[in-house]
């Protein structure tokens, strides 16, 4: 990465804001109503956008990585978060609830096979995608790599992140009894539905703001995280971990990476990324053959750093560049 990329803003790399020219409420059943949105080129190259959490919600912004002129971008909210609806519900929420979502939109939009670009839990949610319907996922393109592991989740609920910074850990964890701190995500999860909103709203509120401060390697520190954003993000976030992703067994997805050692990707990671250490992405691309690891020096988890911007941009127009890959709607 040249280093002129840590002097400027992300938005200096990526595409100008553009309109979507698609907006759907999609009925994908169990009371949930999933919102979706198409931009860019109708006819161009598909590529549907996994946001991160589980909770985050899409942004316009995430349209912004992508050459309007070449690909058609999908993205949506996934259950319970963003203007999906009902908001910060985790009933019929799990993992294998969004990948059918996925595959709804898909056939919804008549898309045959497309690239598949997420990060965090993100990427988490597109490797299980590609492992469940290898021949629906043309190209991966992942950024922050999680792989809803025990290991991943000690490291940041149980201590491992709070060694580096702890003033932040502190904020976290003080408002919970001694006696409960051995289980983090299960303290957390009590105050999160405990069915009084001021408690939940409280909890939300700091359990959002501990992932938040340690996202980007620039700006690390507390900042305010809206209510009704934090108010998804942490309670399906946290139901999420609570039970283990929904995976049949801890490291499912580096264990079935067979069934999609065939599909290319390239995996773009912070070298000094605190939420997802580098560890688990170096892994993942050992045992992925088809992958390829881009390593980004001083940057941390958030796709809005300058020098994770910049690489996820370049990863993107060279796919244009090289007309890969050949799946389109």
């Amino acid at each position: 990465m040249d280093k002129s990329h840590e002097q400027k803003r992300a938005d200096a790399f990526l595409y100008p804001p553009s309109a979507a020219f698609d907006r759907q409420m999609l009925d994908v059943g169990d009371g949930h109503s999933v919102y979706m949105e198409q931009s860019g080129n109708p006819q161009g190259v598909p590529v549907v956008v996994l946001h991160g959490g589980p909770g985050g919600g899409a942004s316009p912004m995430m349209r912004r990585f992508f050459d309007p002129a070449h690909y058609r971008v999908i993205l949506f909210d996934q259950r319970g978060c963003g203007r999906s609806r009902p908001h910060a519900s985790v009933d019929a929420n799990t993992t294998w609830h969004l990948i059918a979502d996925i595959e709804l939109i898909r056939t919804a939009i008549g898309v045959d096979r497309w690239i598949v670009f997420g990060g965090s839990w993100g990427a988490t949610l597109a490797l299980a995608y590609a492992q469940t319907h290898p021949e629906r996922a043309a190209f991966l393109a992942l950024r922050g790599v999680f792989m809803g592991t025990q290991a991943e989740l000690d490291w940041f609920y149980g201590g491992g992140a709070g060694r580096f910074f702890p003033d932040l850990w502190a904020r976290f964890v003080d408002p919970i009894p001694h006696p409960e701190r051995v289980d983090l995500i299960g303290a957390y999860n009590r105050r999160l539905f405990s069915g009084v909103f001021n408690e939940e709203t409280r909890f939300a509120r700091l359990w959002s703001d501990w992932e938040n401060a340690l996202a980007s390697i620039k700006t690390r520190g507390f900042f305010e995280t809206p209510v009704d954003y934090a108010r998804a993000f942490a309670r399906l976030e946290n139901h999420y971990f609570l039970n283990r992703c929904f995976f049949g067994a801890d490291g499912q997805l580096m264990h079935d990476l067979d069934i999609m050692r065939d599909i290319p990707g390239v995996i773009v990671q912070g070298q000094y990324d605190m939420v997802c250490p580098p560890v688990t992405a170096w892994n993942l691309h050992r045992n992925w053959p088809a992958s390829t690891l881009r390593m980004v020096p001083m940057a941390g988890h958030a796709m809005s750093e300058p020098g994770i911007a910049a690489e996820l941009v370049q990863v993107m127009d060279t796919l244009r560049d090289q007309g890969l890959p050949s799946g389109r709607a």
